[in-house]
């Protein structure tokens, strides 16, 4: 494969790894998928590596299933780093512009988003993925778009700040470098995943993605474009699996198939429906939480957009629907990646979208891109500062 643009997705999800290795040919700006490989995640809880031999071995056995597909080594990857360590702070700042005729130049606006990080809080062992500024105002007067060439004295930034525990981080790469593999980029995976199940116009009327894993539940609010609030809650679609296995006295596995609605009905549909409705109630009940406290309950036009493998479960979306009274919707059955290729199970959307997100170009409808790919400095030098 020399000469050929090689691109490899890593999800690391507690029940799952996913690793989706892609080319991207000149002129195309969707990546086009080589191979998936699926395989059982193991020495992990919750998102957090608790066995990192196992999750080591785990993440071998996938790359050696795509290198004996593609005849070629796998080297590089892309992160997405979820679990219930993610989260997301918004933080203000402000500079006095620095060119003596007051146009805002793009070091200015670096400097401004700076000055926002300064005042973050609480922010011992914690590290920071991506700065997303969100909002800006030039003397006083709010900015649409970026502020670079506008004229003013002081700039002011709104910045969502994506982070998660250094811990987390570190044993995760650690996992991943033992396993021979170099971590290329790192992106928050509720991110990575709404590159691929949502569309611009969704993100511009303001829509909530909510990922339902194995053990935990992800929430990435978005508004005009751009991502206003990132939350990790400890909860997911197994959880709703031991209750059916303990209500029915089943097996996990039946259990499984009973939840995605498969297989020999077990039981009364009316039992089956409290357990799977109580469960799911607890889930909604924390995003419901999250969208009360900051502002937008009720008054998202998109509505909830469900992903993930608890996306499978029976009724999820009229159940959604009635919870929120607002739009609800399971993420589109099929992910497109080119005329031949496509994935059918949105369970896959995190390890794709790590890989288009090398695609973006940034712009104002990439939820602030550029400037997050521009910011990566410091993470890099403090990943340098542990990997050998």
């Amino acid at each position: 494969m020399a000469n050929r643009n090689i691109i490899a997705g890593l999800d690391i999800g507690t029940a799952w790894i996913r690793l989706v290795v892609c080319e991207l040919k000149a002129g195309d700006n969707v990546p086009q998928i080589l191979t998936l490989v699926k395989k059982p995640a193991r020495g992990l809880r919750r998102g957090y590596v608790i066995n990192p031999d196992e999750t080591t071995e785990a993440i071998r056995e996938a790359v050696a299933d795509a290198e004996r597909t593609l005849k070629t080594k796998v080297r590089k990857i892309i992160l997405g780093i979820g679990g219930v360590s993610l989260d997301s702070r918004l933080a203000e700042g402000s500079i006095v512009a620095s060119r003596p005729d007051s146009d805002i130049s793009n070091s200015d606006v670096a400097r401004s988003i700076d000055a926002s990080e300064a005042n973050l809080m609480e922010m011992n062992n914690r590290r920071i993925l991506h700065r997303i500024p969100i909002a800006f105002k030039v003397d006083g007067e709010k900015v649409l778009g970026h502020p670079d060439g506008l004229r003013g004295s002081k700039l002011e930034v709104k910045t969502l700040f994506i982070t998660c525990l250094d811990q987390h981080l570190k044993d995760l790469i650690r996992a991943i470098e033992n396993a021979g593999l170099i971590v290329d980029d790192i992106v928050a995976s509720p991110l990575a995943a709404s590159l691929v199940v949502t569309t611009k116009n969704q993100k511009a009327a303001g829509c909530a993605l909510a990922n339902i894993g194995s053990q935990t539940t992800s929430v990435a609010i978005f508004e005009d474009g751009l991502p206003v609030s990132l939350q990790v809650f400890p909860l997911g679609s197994m959880d709703i699996t031991n209750d059916i296995a303990l209500g029915f006295r089943i097996p996990l596995e039946d259990a499984e198939r009973v939840k995605k609605g498969e297989g020999e009905p077990i039981g009364t549909k009316k039992k089956l429906d409290e357990i799977i409705e109580a469960r799911l109630s607890d889930i909604f009940e924390f995003i419901e939480r999250h969208l009360k406290k900051i502002g937008v309950a009720g008054l998202l036009p998109a509505g909830i957009i469900i992903t993930g493998g608890g996306s499978s479960v029976s009724n999820i979306e009229d159940l959604a629907k009635n919870y929120f009274k607002l739009p609800a919707r399971i993420a589109s059955a099929t992910i497109a990646t080119s005329s031949k290729s496509q994935i059918r199970d949105t369970a896959w959307a995190v390890a794709y979208g790590l890989c288009a997100y090398v695609t973006e170009d940034g712009g104002d409808e990439s939820f602030g891109l550029k400037l997050v790919k521009n910011a990566r400095g410091k993470l890099w030098g403090w990943i340098r500062e542990f990997m050998p």
